[in-house]
């Protein structure tokens, strides 16, 4: 029998292919640590944190511990640690920590990888540098170093097969968009007098965004009437971040929050218009700077309050007038917390 000759041809092999993609998006910010020294003795657990800066979606702050994050590292070790303030849970991020000398000399290199799941979670070393070896920088640089963070935000990865067409999506700027209509103050059709200071924004925003704020311009209590809506018991400075969360659903980067009673104002203001999520960051941060000092004050105070004469007196103040209006869960746990007293 003849042989075929096509039998012993090799057809070519079908091949198909794919390709895994992951994207990240990185940026580099310095925190500058000036008279350094002066900042020793501040005590385990008491940190210092840079200005808020943005990657994307999210809101972070590097944070620096003189005295080690833990009693036992305070006499050995600085602390140092990253934190996301603001933006959704769940964010995986590659972060390298390095110090900087004053001629531009780099040191300890850390780097990590980390899921930063709760909203003001952080993530960092305790044992970042000990004090011996900072001491010997910081007597080359005039008592001055500075902290570099290398932050990346992973994104989803995704599968793709080799006939995809790729076509890069921006990334968004509704946030941007609408911070700028709220600065270009075009098309402002309310005005906020706090006081003394007034503030421009567009009804319709506000009304989308709170429930109180829509009651108060468009339902029955509405002052559509009113020029000028005045606002009371409020600083000028928490109103004005205030308006910027409603616009922007995070804190101005400029914004002086971080003292305990500014957030301590915001959230009070955070509770007064419905803003749930202001809230729960105000309350976050807050919960965040708790320690032994802070602790010892608050117990101290609701000692002193203990006193009928003197907790009668500060019923009568308007300060707690305020907080009794706008936040009667406070002074319910307040008056819980003094019968345990």
């Amino acid at each position: 029998m003849a042989n075929n000759p096509s039998s012993s041809v090799h057809k070519p092999t079908s091949e198909t292919s794919s390709r895994c993609v992951t994207d990240g998006l990185t940026t580099a910010q310095k925190f500058e640590v000036i008279g350094y020294s002066l900042l020793e003795g501040m005590g385990a657990s008491r940190f210092v944190t840079s200005s808020t800066f943005s990657v994307g979606d999210y809101d972070w702050n590097i944070m620096i511990y003189p005295d080690g994050m833990e009693e036992e590292d305070k006499a050995c070790y600085v602390s140092v640690f990253l934190a996301v303030c603001d933006g959704a849970t769940g964010v995986r991020v590659k972060y390298t920590f390095s110090l900087l000398e004053k001629d531009g000399r780099v040191s300890n290199l850390r780097s990590a990888t980390r899921t930063f799941e709760p909203l003001a979670s952080s993530w960092g070393w305790s044992k970042f540098i000990e004090k011996s070896k900072l001491q010997e920088l910081l007597s080359r640089s005039d008592d001055c170093f500075t902290v570099r963070c290398v932050l990346t935000i992973i994104k989803k990865t995704r599968i793709e097969g080799a006939g995809s067409v790729i076509v890069p999506v921006p990334e968004s700027n509704l946030r941007t968009h609408f911070a700028n209509m709220l600065e270009d103050g075009e098309g402002v059709d309310v005005t906020f007098s706090v006081g003394g200071q007034l503030f421009g924004a567009h009804k319709y925003v506000l009304a989308a965004r709170s429930s109180v704020l829509k009651a108060e311009l468009f339902g029955q209590m509405k002052e559509t009437t009113m020029k000028c809506i005045e606002i009371h018991d409020m600083e000028p400075a928490i109103f004005e971040a205030l308006i910027h969360f409603i616009y922007t659903d995070s804190l101005p980067s400029n914004c002086d929050v971080d003292q305990d009673g500014a957030l301590q104002h915001l959230l009070v203001a955070a509770d007064r218009y419905g803003l749930d999520r202001l809230k729960a960051i105000c309350e976050g941060m807050l919960c965040q700077r708790i320690d032994v000092q802070t602790v010892a004050t608050t117990l101290a105070c609701l000692g002193y309050l203990s006193s009928q004469d003197v907790l009668r007196a500060v019923k009568e103040t308007d300060g707690f007038k305020h907080l009794a209006t706008s936040c009667p869960w406070i002074i319910m746990d307040i008056l819980d917390k003094l019968s345990e007293v």
